[in-house]
């Protein structure tokens, strides 16, 4: 049973005459909301894919099944009791991603879990390494990596451009108005707060652009809308490679300074010629998401000479429908995900230590998670 549908996520399935056909790869996806709908066109997009079921019990879910001619089932045991899909989004609340990704996995299914990839990395853990043991693939939805502006700035860096990292900075700074909360009470709760649902794509970014974040110090302030979470945070990093990184989070500040109104990734938010992201090297420094490269051209290197900046080339494509693309591709084994279940469970792990920083005041440092998730907390 479970070599059957390897070969069918491979999107190889035997011909009667023993040869390999293709076949377009079919895909479920479980939570048909906002974020379920914008996969859902990311999908359409995409040729050779189809969505071919939602897993949705709302009215919602069932109305929207209906209008683009797919099944919809209430859970996902009603799925795979009647259909094979080749692999599932899960774009649920976070609280759900690891039962929902176990009965996945179990299934033989390869999945895309929404980011954070759990509540705690905990728990986490045990989804990760379930998958990795059956090894069924399994991706995290930081999308943001799938950006042709990521892969830039990862390049340059990589090569050399800007030396040695030897400091970061992130802003993620907006204001969210109050019907955004109105909407869903759940966001004024303990958890809900922008370092969890926001900062998590930052943290994921820096990771990738500067290396694994080995200790963390935060604070962090109450809401000044009375809300049982925190409205600013910050963070310092240190980073595995000696790099020191500061971040700060806010959903209450007016500013341009955010992924979201930098990168015009996504048509909603207005954008800005700003910059979230300054990474700092030995030899130049880069700013992201504009990718100006600052540097001595003469090779001299001191405050008193000239300093210019290039352009880097931008490139630009929508990340969800990179994402999806890739996806097919490593659940039909094709290549390695470029945000693993592990990659996913490192950055949970760096919000967890910022969330402990705040709640303590102490340095937290980070472990690689292996068979505990505990991180080690170490007095200032």
């Amino acid at each position: 049973m479970l070599l059957s549908r390897k070969l069918r996520v491979r999107g190889f399935p035997e011909s009667s005459e023993g040869s390999k056909v293709s076949k377009n790869f079919r895909i479920a996806i479980v939570g048909i909301g906002l974020v379920g709908r914008r996969h859902a066109d990311a999908i359409r997009a995409l040729r050779h894919v189809d969505l071919v079921a939602v897993v949705d019990p709302s009215d919602e879910g069932r109305g929207y099944a209906v209008e683009h001619g797919v099944a919809c089932y209430e859970t996902l045991e009603d799925l795979f009791a009647n259909q094979s899909p080749d692999g599932v989004v899960l774009a649920t609340p976070t609280t759900l991603h690891v039962d929902q990704g176990l009965a996945c996995v179990r299934q033989g299914c390869p999945v895309l879990v929404e980011k954070p990839i759990a509540v705690e990395a905990i728990a986490a853990l045990e989804l990760v390494q379930e998958a990795e043991k059956s090894n069924v693939p399994l991706m995290v939805g930081h999308h943001r990596r799938h950006n042709p502006l990521i892969k830039s700035a990862k390049e340059a860096i990589s090569d050399g451009k800007i030396g040695d990292v030897r400091a970061v900075h992130a802003s993620c700074w907006f204001y969210k108005p109050d019907d955004y909360f109105d909407a869903a009470p759940w966001r004024k709760k303990p958890g809900a707060g922008p370092i969890s649902v926001n900062l998590v794509h930052d943290v994921d970014l820096l990771r990738y652009l500067a290396g694994e974040v080995v200790s963390v110090q935060a604070q962090s302030t109450s809401s000044q809308r009375g809300y049982d979470n925190e409205d600013v945070a910050g963070a310092l990093l240190t980073f595995e490679g000696g790099a020191i990184g500061t971040i700060s989070v806010s959903d209450s500040i007016v500013a341009p300074w955010s992924w979201e109104m930098t990168s015009r990734e996504y048509p909603i938010y207005p954008s800005t010629t700003e910059s979230s992201y300054m990474i700092g090297g030995s030899h130049g420094s880069l700013s992201v998401p504009d990718l100006r490269l600052w540097s001595y051209h003469s090779g001299q290197r001191d405050w008193w000479t000239p300093i210019s900046s290039t352009a880097l080339k931008k490139g630009a494509s929508d990340p969800l429908v990179n994402q999806l693309r890739h996806f097919v591709e490593v659940a039909r084994h094709e290549t390695m995900p470029l945000v693993s279940g592990r990659e996913g469970l490192r950055t949970l792990q760096v919000i967890e230590a910022i969330q402990n920083s705040c709640r303590t005041g102490e340095v937290v440092r980070i472990d690689c998670l292996q068979q505990s998730s505990k991180a080690k907390v170490t007095a200032i």
